[in-house]
């Protein structure tokens, strides 16, 4: 535990301006980011006497060793660097907002020539139209089944699109009148762009137009005699008028709105925001957070919204925000929502009416979200607990194994040969922190000698980024010559981060050890902490490589243990016989779910290389030709075949190759040139024509 004083800035030091601050740990990592319109009056809080600090306030400045700050010219500069800081270095004592659930939008893609109306989940793109967010997909999917009688949009996926197209048939909403079939010329870019814009502004709010439009025209309809006219018209209003009645109105002036209201305890709050566009609700979502820091209401308020519209431009950002508590710099968080949005912003309490009844709304929501959260964590923790307590029992450990740590091999017939590590913190799992290896060192299968490479340099790579930040030093001058300890202190490290007869410029691209520098930049470290149980899938043999593998760098705090698929038993180095868990242990379950996730993640590793490996066509062979140029070679020919036919000549007539490269090419087919023509299995038909390269597809898309 640190002390405060010993890196208190001196008086005098710290300007009295707005600017952003960042706490660091004595490894230099970043625990915490503030924003302050005083940076001298801010950061004197924290140096006050530590009884009088908030008990998170009095973890976060002990557990620090330095600060620094950055002087800014406004509170807005403040604000945008502070958020852009946070999501850089994710720092442990800031409020960070999870989402309870993954939200389904409704997206136009407008950034395509025909655009295309879906359903949509996970990080926006640029050019594309969302509304929502909803809480079911399938209530999307209802409200564009209705709106597509009035606004015949395409829904069809591009693979659909261009069978349409080559067969000059469109699909079934095409034949039902619920696609204006644009892949077949029914109707033009432009024209369908046009329908693309009214679905757009309908489900934007504006439906009273569209309304009023169809009935002028119904009624003009039923003047002439049209009357078979006048009936589907009469049914496209029903249909606009039954969409419209999945969101009641709930603020009669066609407010477009966000309403956010939050529910909180000493330690978790959760955040729900209702999206009102046109008086209706088009969206809800929900987060929850743990309180890390010392935070009151308007805070949490203040970083919801940071979340919110931190990536969000123009209307995605509404006219007007209602919030359960303004921000304590309330005309710099305002000023910041204008300028993403391009025009002003109103950040307010509601006071009176229907605003204020619905905020109520919206805030009892909130409290069902806590009690929900909290009702099943507390399930969980109890379950993740007694699974750690059954490991620890049966392994033999002296605590619970907070971090686990899962490898597994993955190769077909040995070829593209691979490995995963996942990892598992408090029970679950970390996606951040897993990792991908190549097998480089020999070639062929062999499982336990994977094992051990793969194991030796992840814990290289763990021990070299110890000594660069130091934390080795510190651990060893505490230790003495001991190799127990918390943090994964190891006897003899410095002597041992290589082994004989290993190579380790030669291992694989994201964890390649040959370049064991590590900057100084504030973030985690890939291979920073050290987990207190390695997992391997396998039985003995792969064990011992493992328990091999860490006696070598001089490990020994590091419990291994592995988990054989036949019958789930799990050994132990030098054990004859495997420990048996019943099947009913809540500490089998963790270590199968540990097992089968590093086994998924290996083997999509694998069958991503092994299809990559697949799809090279001869001209990869050719060096220093890009796509590009494939594509152009393919453009003017129109086929591998009819390119390994053409002279020398012929390919310098492609612009962009002159006489070497065009003779390069003409080798490379040569050696790729098959030897027997292509036979169709199933008939026994000779294929005059190749069969298309990827470079052939690519080029023809």
């Amino acid at each position: 535990m640190a002390d405060p004083s010993s890196y208190r800035p001196k008086p005098g030091q710290i300007p009295d301006s707005p600017g952003v601050y960042r706490f660091r740990d004595e490894h230099r990592r970043v625990i915490y980011v503030g924003k302050a319109k005083s940076l001298r009056q801010r950061l004197a809080s924290y140096f006050q006497d530590l009884a009088g600090l908030h008990p998170r306030t009095r973890t976060m400045v002990t557990t620090a060793a330095s600060v620094e700050w950055t002087v800014v010219s406004t509170e807005v500069e403040a604000l945008q660097l502070e958020y852009s800081w946070i999501k850089e270095y994710d720092p442990r004592f800031n409020v960070k907002y999870r989402d309870d659930k993954s939200y389904p939008y409704l997206a136009v893609t407008l950034n395509e020539e025909f655009p295309r109306v879906q359903v949509m989940r996970g990080q926006k793109k640029k050019g594309v139209r969302y509304f929502g967010p909803y809480s079911h997909a399938w209530a999307i999917r209802d409200t564009v089944d209705l709106l597509l009688r009035v606004f015949p949009v395409r829904t069809c996926s591009a693979g659909v699109f261009r069978n349409a197209a080559r067969t000059g048939r469109p699909c079934l909403l095409g034949y039902i009148g619920k696609c204006s079939a644009p892949c077949v010329g029914r109707v033009t870019p432009e024209e369908h762009r046009e329908l693309a814009d009214e679905f757009c502004d309908f489900m934007a709010g504006r439906t009273g137009t569209y309304i009023r439009r169809l009935e002028k025209d119904m009624a003009i309809a039923a003047e002439d005699m049209e009357y078979e006219r006048a009936a589907r018209l009469r049914d496209d209003i029903g249909a606009l008028r039954r969409a419209m009645e999945k969101s009641a109105v709930v603020l009669a002036d066609a407010t477009d709105a966000d309403l956010i209201a939050v529910a909180e305890d000493e330690l978790e709050a959760a955040v729900q925001i209702f999206h009102v566009r046109g008086g209706r609700v088009r969206g809800q979502r929900g987060w929850v957070t743990d309180k890390v820091e010392a935070v009151d209401t308007a805070g949490l308020v203040e970083h919801a919204l940071q979340q919110l519209y931190g990536e969000e431009t123009g209307d995605a950002v509404p006219k007007e925000v209602l919030v359960p508590a303004l921000p304590e710099d309330v005309d710099a968080v305002s000023q910041w929502l204008g300028d993403r949005r391009g025009s002003q912003v109103s950040l307010r309490i509601p006071q009176r009416g229907d605003k204020k009844n619905l905020m109520e709304t919206v805030g009892r929501n909130a409290q069902q979200a806590l009690v929900l959260h909290k009702t099943k964590r507390a399930s969980d923790l109890t379950t993740r607990s007694r699974a750690l307590e059954e490991i620890a029992e049966a392994l033999g450990l002296e605590s619970a194994p907070l971090r686990i740590e899962c490898f597994d091999i993955s190769h077909l017939q040995g070829q593209d040969v691979v490995a995963s590590m996942v990892v598992f913190e408090d029970g679950l799992p970390r996606k951040s922190e897993y990792r991908r290896f190549q097998i480089r060192t020999f070639e062929g299968q062999d499982d336990v000698r994977s094992m051990h490479e793969v194991v030796s340099r992840r814990f290289r790579r763990y021990l070299a980024e110890k000594e660069q930040t130091g934390e080795w030093d510190l651990a060893a001058d505490d230790a003495g010559s001991d190799a127990g300890g918390g943090e994964g202190t190891a006897t003899g490290a410095h002597a041992s981060t290589t082994p004989p007869g290993d190579t380790a410029g030669a291992l694989d691209d994201p964890t390649a050890l040959d370049d064991t520098a590590v900057p100084d930049d504030g973030r985690p470290k890939k291979f920073a902490y050290p987990p207190q149980l390695v997992v391997v899938d396998g039985g003995r043999p792969q064990v011992a490589a493992a328990r091999r593998a860490l006696d070598e760098l001089g490990i020994d705090d590091v419990a291994v243990c592995g988990l054989a698929k036949r019958l789930e038993e799990v050994w132990l180095p030098d054990e004859e016989d495997p420990v048996v868990l019943p099947r009913s242990s809540e500490g089998l379950y963790l270590l199968q779910r540990v097992r089968d996730t590093a086994h998924d993640f290996a083997i999509r590793y694998q069958r991503s290389k092994r299809h990559k490996r697949i799809r090279t066509g001869p001209l990869d062979a050719v060096p220093g030709l890009g796509d590009a140029r494939k594509q152009a070679l393919i453009k003017h020919f129109g086929s591998v075949k009819r390119l390994r036919q053409a002279t020398v000549d012929q390919i310098c007539e492609v612009p962009g190759f002159g006489r070497k490269t065009a003779e390069a090419v003409a080798v490379a087919l040569a050696r790729t040139a098959p030897s027997a023509p292509a036979v169709n299995t199933a008939t026994g038909e000779i294929i005059e024509e190749e069969a298309a390269t990827p470079q052939e597809s690519s080029a023809r898309q």
